[in-house]
């Protein structure tokens, strides 16, 4: 099998960072891979309101931000309060060699997806062997 460009190999590293949560705090859990010439990224954001989430591309760095508020009434006693609240954010460094301008997301049952074509520059290409006899070929 022929090794692919793969865009995302600064990834890699980024998540092992500082940027990935820890165990014990999981907040916007990542499951990336590629189907044919599509990146696909998953997010988990139960407990998000859609209009929350904000995406954006500067460079090569993708943001993804979203808020789950607070449940809250008068006279409320927590018993046990483990789910986080407040604003997420998680920074992805993107390689080379994908669309950007075609980034499509959605959201469906508290999962984020976000769909990231390859550039049409990027994909393999065959390219053709033009053949001239050779003089010896062409009996001269």
């Amino acid at each position: 099998m022929v090794p692919r460009n793969d865009p995302f190999a600064e990834l890699t590293a980024l998540m092992n960072s500082t940027l990935r949560q820890g165990p014990s705090s999981p907040i916007m859990p990542l499951d990336l891979y590629r189907e044919g010439d599509t990146f696909v990224a998953t997010l988990d954001l139960p407990g998000v309101d859609p209009a929350s989430i904000d995406i954006d591309v500067e460079d090569r760095t993708l943001t993804i931000r979203a808020e789950r508020k607070p449940h809250a009434t008068e006279g409320m006693q927590w018993i046990s309060h483990e789910r986080p609240t407040g604003t997420f954010a998680r920074q992805l460094t993107l390689g080379y060699g994908l669309d950007l301008a075609n980034v499509v997301a959605s959201y469906t049952d508290g999962v984020l997806t976000l769909t990231i074509p390859v550039a049409e520059e990027a994909k393999p290409r065959k390219i053709a062997v033009s053949h001239r006899p050779s003089s010896l070929e062409s009996g001269s």
